[in-house]
């Protein structure tokens, strides 16, 4: 007996060893370590074709991205492919956005499984937004899947009902899930706080993006989610408090992977927050991100690779892909290029040096900006149909420049890039030129908002044409103007001498800009707190509340747009190429001294605020000093008189 419960023993023991040689190492309770790749861009901005770079070497271009996407499914066969949204606006292509969806039909022919609304999803507004939709859905073509999850139509959009029949058609998910290799992914997809900033005529309204983030989480792990992924267009920042993704991951933990747009950061390694892996591939489809994320059996993430994937000359065109963006300039030659009488390889003037969009935040003159300016001045002399008042001036914001020119030919396209954004009253791509007048006191307002604020917001930088001024960087905030006079413009100067006069507080000045940065105009009360006050005006001094009556239009009644503006007055060069007296600055002078007459000359009220201050701090202190002398003076007196009397 003793014997047979001996054997029986050992034979459990061989059983079990036997178990354990046959159970994978890791396993536990059901689970397995899995591991997961996930390919992804964001902010492509229409970047169906390859772009130049300063150094010469040619970026992008889908037929490209094609081909790294392609490579790297080869590697990983069970990759995801993802966006996080602004994937049009940026090119002369997305001239098609509302008709033909271009952007969506390629992403669907490259193979990417989802992505996501960006803020310029929303350049041709709500109801564009819808038709896009729509054309992506009728044309039949494999596309990817949209996953928007908190923005939605606001409730007083007149046009809501057609927008949301239209995201329902194509399939617009708060939500999806996806099965990959035995892996079964939760997808979502955010707007973020500032993207919905920049977004002001989407007629969409912002749910809280944390909040909704963690309804999402929820709702993807009762639905059996195993890694999450939110498709957010939101960024990153230099700073951690500042950094919406950044304080997305923290407050949503159990969020896996979250690819952050909007900020066209370019991350060469992921911020890491708890498990959240954070990625940003930069814009314009320079790179392919590449990570792959090994999950453990207890749902720890840890990093097994990351790449980003540079698109250059390096790799071959996809012909399937390279077919099909050839069939969209086609069709942007016959349905948009065919008004203006251009081709979209045409070639209209040369430069011999870069005319880099600026990026930095110092309020520096830049030359691209200058000759952009330039372009709205000569095209509202010499395009428009109102005649030219004598005292107009150009202004030119920073943020409506999304392309450099660089030494070489500049070709339509081209020009079109530098002034991709928006869209006109009349439905077509571009914003129009439109004109309002500011008294002198105003457009001084206006050089004050470009010498006090773009140091730390860099898309106020301003560009004028037809005015110039001077400021000191030490001066008072909002009080950095020092003079600002009336000039004549570059081209009326035919490139000499140009001659200058007073700005006068009181009269009107003719101000002419594009849609965007005139509609902005108005915010600047509030922007500086009260201090400057902007009214734009008609001719008759009246405020203007609809500045689709103020666009202007070409001798056949069309919209001049900025991008042609641009265009036209770069075409006006021709053989000669752009002038060379726009490499140096020409609008603006700032000084960094700190003489105490410079920065006291012609005060303002922040100036005279700060002097009244000073003196009554300086009052106050001599006050003091005079009290507490005095008092130790008359302490002084009396210790001796008391000292005399002991004595006597």
């Amino acid at each position: 007996m003793k014997g047979r419960r001996t054997w029986l023993g050992l034979g459990l023991i061989l059983i079990l060893l036997l178990l354990a040689l046959l159970i994978p190492a890791g396993a536990s309770g059901g689970k397995e370590e899995n591991t997961t790749t996930v390919l992804f861009t964001h902010d492509l901005h229409s970047s169906f074709l390859p772009h130049q770079t300063a150094d010469g070497e040619e970026l992008a271009g889908y037929a490209r991205l094609a081909t790294a996407l392609e490579r790297q499914r080869a590697l990983h066969p069970d990759a995801l492919t993802v966006d996080g949204g602004d994937f049009s606006i940026g090119s002369l292509i997305q001239t098609l956005y509302t008709s033909y969806a271009p952007e969506l039909r390629t992403l669907g022919a490259m193979g990417y499984d989802a992505t996501t609304f960006g803020n310029h999803e929303f350049d041709h507004e709500g109801m564009g937004l819808a038709q896009m939709l729509t054309a992506a859905r009728n044309s039949g073509d494999p596309l990817p899947a949209m996953v928007v999850s908190n923005y939605q139509p606001a409730q007083d959009n007149p046009d809501r009902l057609d927008i949301q029949r239209a995201m329902s058609a194509y399939g617009v998910k708060e939500t999806m899930i996806l099965e990959r290799g035995g892996v079964t992914y939760g997808l979502f997809g955010l707007m973020g706080v500032d993207a919905d900033d920049c977004a002001p005529t989407s007629g969409f309204t912002l749910a809280d993006p944390i909040e909704t983030a963690k309804a999402c989480v929820d709702s993807l792990k009762n639905q059996g989610a195993e890694f999450i992924i939110c498709l957010s267009h939101s960024g990153t920042a230099g700073e951690a408090g500042k950094s919406e993704d950044e304080r997305l991951a923290k407050a949503v933990p159990e969020i896996d992977l979250i690819v952050s747009g909007h900020s066209h950061t370019t991350l060469e390694e992921p911020i890491v927050v708890g498990d959240t892996y954070i990625v940003s591939a930069g814009s314009n489809g320079e790179n392919l991100g590449s990570i792959t994320i090994s999950r453990d059996a207890d749902g720890g993430n840890s990093l097994v690779d990351y790449q980003l994937i540079p698109i250059d000359s390096s790799l071959a065109e996809d012909p399937e892909i390279a077919a099909l963006v050839g069939e969209w300039k086609q069709l942007v030659g016959s349905r948009y290029l065919s008004a203006y009488g251009l081709t979209y390889d045409q070639v209209l003037t040369n430069t011999s040096f870069d005319l880099v969009k600026p990026e930095n935040k110092d309020g520096v003159d830049n030359g691209l900006g200058n000759l952009v300016a330039d372009a709205y001045h000569w095209a509202a002399s010499k395009l428009a149909q109102e005649e030219t008042d004598a005292d107009t001036v150009t202004v030119v914001a920073n943020g409506v420049l999304r392309a450099s020119l660089y030494r070489g030919n500049i070709t339509v396209a081209d020009a079109f890039d530098v002034l991709s954004m928006g869209v006109g009253e009349d439905g077509r791509s571009g914003f129009p030129l439109v004109s309002c007048y500011l008294t002198g006191k105003e457009l001084k307002a206006v050089m004050e908002v470009d010498a006090s604020v773009s140091p730390i917001m860099a898309g106020t930088q301003l560009y004028f044409s037809g005015a110039t001024y001077r400021s000191n960087s030490h001066r008072m905030i909002f009080d950095r103007v020092i003079d600002a006079k009336m000039k004549q413009p570059a081209y009326g100067a035919q490139f000499g001498e140009q001659f200058t006069y007073p700005l006068e507080n009181d009269k009107l000045y003719r101000v002419v800009s594009g849609m965007y940065s005139a509609q902005t105009l108005g915010t600047v009360k509030e922007k500086s707190f009260g201090i400057l006050s902007i009214v734009p005006k008609d001719e008759n001094g009246q405020p203007i509340t609809d500045f689709t009556t103020r666009i202007l239009r070409d001798q056949a009644g069309g919209e001049i747009k900025e991008w042609y503006a641009l265009a036209a007055y770069l075409e006006n060069f021709g053989g000669k190429g752009i002038p060379t007296h726009y490499t140096e600055g020409s609008c603006k002078e700032i000084s960094h001294s700190w003489n105490p007459i410079e920065l006291v000359k012609q005060p303002g009220l922040p100036t005279i605020v700060l002097i009244i201050l000073v003196v009554a701090v300086i009052a106050v202190v001599v006050l003091i000093v005079r009290r507490v002398t005095g008092l130790g003076g008359r302490r002084r007196q009396g210790g001796g008189y008391r000292r005399r009397r002991r004595f006597l």
